[in-house]
Formats: structure tokens, sequence, C-alpha cells
């Protein structure tokens, strides 16, 4: 192996984001912060880039969150995850052989039972094929996701007026039928302004059937993303009154609309559709080129538990994308069988 490219642990925040920001797949699961946001998750950030000691710059990064079952230390066995990573131009076969040749030795000295990685490519894009043949000549093997496998993309490209136009009419109506009405956005000032969504949370929780994270949670990724303008909390009011709230995280390239509640209470006024557009409009104004609506069931069946979401996110004029997946390669068969239930739940 060259001695070109070293893989380093990074401890400079605005280095790694830089990096992270500006590289082709960069993503926000792979920002500094939201590795901060998930140690207090069981899952333990680490932060490793391959150095190109010609140049003297990062041409390739990986966070690497370490996952441990309850009172086991890390180093006794832990499942390393890099979630929509790693950052790494697959056309350069050096760097890609250098990464994994020094990363996979790091990781099992660490006490990493297996590795996986959730790729960020989208499949059928250029290139996806070649990835994945890589992938699997690695010995990597296809598993579970833990994200969203697909999603709903939304090309910002066009004018506000073409992305309206793009929309379903009845989605088109609704935007304007809610500014109509008196519905107004704003965006999260105070800790108090998160409360209040988080009961939104909870209602809607209970009316969708589906889980969520603790008010503790939801503060921190608050309080890590939006001063460091990677995440705002968008509020839809009616007459001083809460209504429905969406959180968008932002990279340069790619806005992502992760977690959304709405009241019960005057859900004909359409809040949401307003909060939707209002995102979509801020992605573009910052020079984001795509908003990914952040996760679809599996399949169009209709009787899938969350067709109805579905329903609500396909009327944007997106296009359905599948992610390539993700992917293991084990480094200790026996005590990663043992320890599977514990560790990937």
């Amino acid at each position: 192996m060259s001695s070109r490219y070293v893989l380093r642990p990074v401890k400079d925040r605005k280095r790694w984001d830089d990096f992270v920001s500006e590289h082709p797949d960069g993503h926000i699961l792979q920002s500094w912060g939201w590795g901060e946001l998930k140690a207090d998750a069981s899952w333990h950030p680490l932060r490793l880039a391959l150095w190109d000691t010609e140049q003297r710059g990062m041409v390739a990064a990986a966070q690497v969150l370490q996952r441990v079952a309850a009172r086991v230390p890390r180093q006794v066995g832990h499942l390393a995850y890099i979630p929509k990573g790693p950052l790494l131009d697959w056309s350069q076969p050096a760097q890609r052989d250098a990464l994994f040749a020094q990363l996979h030795p790091y990781l099992r000295w660490r006490g990493a039972l297996a590795l996986w990685m959730e790729l960020p490519q989208v499949l059928g894009s250029e290139g996806s094929d070649h990835i994945v043949k890589q992938v699997e000549a690695m010995r990597f093997r296809p598993v579970h996701p833990i994200q969203p496998s697909r999603t709903i993309m939304l090309d910002l490209a066009p004018s506000e007026d073409a992305l309206l136009a793009g929309m379903k009419e009845k989605w088109r109506y609704n935007v304007r039928l809610a500014a109509k009405r008196g519905v107004t956005v704003r965006e999260a000032q105070t800790l108090d302004d998160v409360r209040a969504w988080y009961a939104l949370m909870q209602t809607t929780s209970t009316r969708d059937e589906f889980g969520i994270h603790t008010l503790d949670y939801y503060l921190r990724a608050w309080l890590i993303l939006a001063p460091r303008d990677q995440g705002r909390l968008l509020l839809a009011e009616y007459e001083g009154q809460l209504l429905a709230g969406i959180f968008v995280t932002f990279m340069p390239k790619q806005a992502i609309y992760l977690y959304g509640a709405s009241s019960n209470e005057y859900r004909q006024y359409m809040p949401n559709h307003l909060l939707q557009w209002e995102a979509i409009r801020q992605a573009r104004q910052r020079g984001a080129t795509s908003y990914d609506f952040w996760g679809i069931p599996d399949t169009d069946d209709e009787d899938e538990a969350m067709a109805g979401v579905y329903r609500f996110k396909r009327g944007w004029g997106g296009e359905v994308v599948r992610f390539l997946g993700c992917y293991e390669r084990v480094y200790r068969p026996l005590a990663m069988r043992a320890a599977r239930r514990f560790l990937t739940r």
C-alpha cells in the first residue's frame, strides 16, 4: 500500500464540516453536529479522514458511529456504522484501497465486531453500479438499512413558478389557501418554541401511530444545528396558535425535511402545505439543488402503514428514488452473531 494516503482522526469541527459541505455526496448525517447529537443516543462518533500527504489535504472521510450495548465497554465489542458515507471518490481506486486498508484494522483494533456503511448514492445514478460491485468485491454484504431506503427528491433548479406548476393542482391550491386564510410561517427562536412543537409531535405520534424521540433529543438537535445554520424549525401559526411545524436540515447542496408535526385543530387551513412550500423556497434561496422529503414506504402499496404520508410527499412533484442501501463487513463472526440482537435494534 502506498504511504501517500494516511488515515487520521479529525479533531477540528470547521475543517470537518467544510470537507463534508464541499463533497459531492456530503450529507447532514456526516456532519459534525449529527455526530454530537447521536453521541447522547448510544452512538459515539469517530471522525476519520484520509489525508493526501502530497497534496496536503483531505481526500476522503467517514464519520463512524460506534453503537455499544448497555453496560458494555466500547473496547469489548461494538457495531461501527457509517451513515450516508463514506465520502469518497469511488473512481479513484488508490484512494478507495488506502481508505479501507487502514479503516478495517483501525476499527477492529478499537473493538468493532462489524462495520455497516449506508451509502448515500441513488440507485441508477451515474457510477452507482460500479460502486456496488466494488463494495461487494470487498466482502461486504447487504443488510437491512437503518435510514429510509426510498425517498422523494425535488429538483430545486426550476423557478418558483415552475415548481408551483410541477406540483399537483390541489397542493398548489392548498398553499395559496393557507396564506389566504391567514396562516403564517416563522422560524423557532426559543426553547419554548421547540417545547410547543414537541407537544404537537406527541399529538401527531398518537394520531398517526408512529414513534418519536424524546423532548431532549429534539432540543439538542435544535441547539446543535440551528446555531450553525444547518437546521431550522419552521412553525405555522394562525392568530397566534401553533398549528404545525417541521424541522429541516441544510447543507450547501441539499435540504432535508427530517421531522414534522401538526395539531388536530384547523387542519382545514392547510398549514402543512404552506410550511413545506416555505421550506422549499428557503432551500432554493440558500442555493440548495435538491429537497429531500426523507423517507417513504418501501413499496407503492396503498395498504402500507405510511401510505398517507407518501401521498402527501408525492404531491410536490419530486422524483421517487431508492438508495444503494446498507452493507455489512463482519470482523468477528461468532461475537457478532451473539451481539447482533443487542447492537442492531
